[in-house]
């Protein structure tokens, strides 16, 4: 390197390092050492998958005799893995919000025992939307075939893992869970949508549900669905409001066919049909059927 490069270098580095060009794009951790790992976040996912759906993922040896042994030392590395995890997550809130470090640790712990105490409850409405996928595709050789290898279960599993995260007020960990999902499978739900049970969602790819979202119980999708924004309240800044409900709600039974676009704070009524490829952004009523009106040529 010549004098001149060297002198650029020197430049250079000092540019990258005024604070004030990037000050809001610099992650200054409150107390813990680490930031979330996507790694052990898989871990985590895989560890779940294994006590919520045992035999399938995890130790393939298990079986009536050995199952409490196998969901015994799972939930145990679970509980390691996940306190960790949710106490990097809980250094993202301000300072000050917790005393020390020991106090965020036994914080951690505490939200950490919750989630596996919710394990019972999380595998029975698992079971039901498993159901639901199994019994709305004639293509469903098996159950086994549905968990294993259904795109849509494994989106709905990661969704409703983060979402109990987020109950439990941990930040930033449940939406990595679910943007884990989405690269995985190519569907993108927030962890702060609300889906009741028995949802289903048919092929997958491309599906989209905002954060405000409410989904009734008996739901299904298909490909290429979008449950999004119409449009933003703005402040008296130009940016949009935080929080404000900006995303449909689909009651009870309705079913949405694929690449159907549903904007807004709309109410798609219990029982309603949607057809494919076409953009909803006022109220169906319940039981109706809104499909693309023909054209008929003379």
């Amino acid at each position: 390197m010549n004098t001149n490069q060297s002198k650029r270098l020197k430049e250079t580095i000092c540019q990258l390092s005024q604070y004030e060009s990037f000050k809001e794009l610099r992650h200054e951790r409150a107390y813990s050492d680490t930031l979330p790992s996507t790694l052990k976040l898989e871990e985590i996912i895989r560890i779940c998958r294994g006590i919520l759906f045992p035999g399938y993922f995890g130790n393939a040896s298990v079986n009536k005799q050995n199952l409490a042994y196998h969901i015994g030392l799972n939930t145990e590395k679970l509980l390691v893995l996940l306190s960790e995890q949710i106490a990097a997550g809980l250094s993202f809130l301000p300072k000050g919000k917790y005393l020390n470090a020991a106090e965020l640790k036994e914080k951690a712990d505490t939200i950490a025992e919750e989630f596996i105490f919710n394990l019972p409850e999380l595998r029975k409405i698992l079971y039901t939307d498993i159901m639901a996928t199994y019994n709305g595709d004639p293509a469903a050789e098996s159950i086994d075939e549905v968990i294993y290898c259904y795109p849509g279960i494994r989106a709905i599993s990661s969704y409703r893992i983060a979402h109990l995260l987020l109950n439990l007020d941990v930040p930033i960990i449940p939406r990595i869970i679910t943007e884990m999902a989405h690269s995985e499978t190519g569907i993108d739900i927030h962890p702060a949508a609300s889906i009741g049970h028995s949802f289903s969602i048919d092929h997958g790819t491309g599906v989209v549900i905002g954060a405000t979202a409410i989904l009734g119980n008996h739901v299904k999708l298909y490909q290429g669905v979008t449950l999004g924004a119409k449009s933003f309240s703005l402040d008296d800044k130009g940016n949009p409001v935080k929080g404000v409900p900006r995303h449909p709600i689909l009651e009870d039974n309705v079913i949405v066919y694929s690449n159907a676009t549903i904007l807004g704070r709309i109410t798609i009524g219990e029982n309603a049909v949607v057809g494919g490829n076409i953009w909803v952004t006022e109220d169906v009523p319940p039981g109706a059927r809104v499909v693309q009106s023909k054209r008929i040529s003379e």
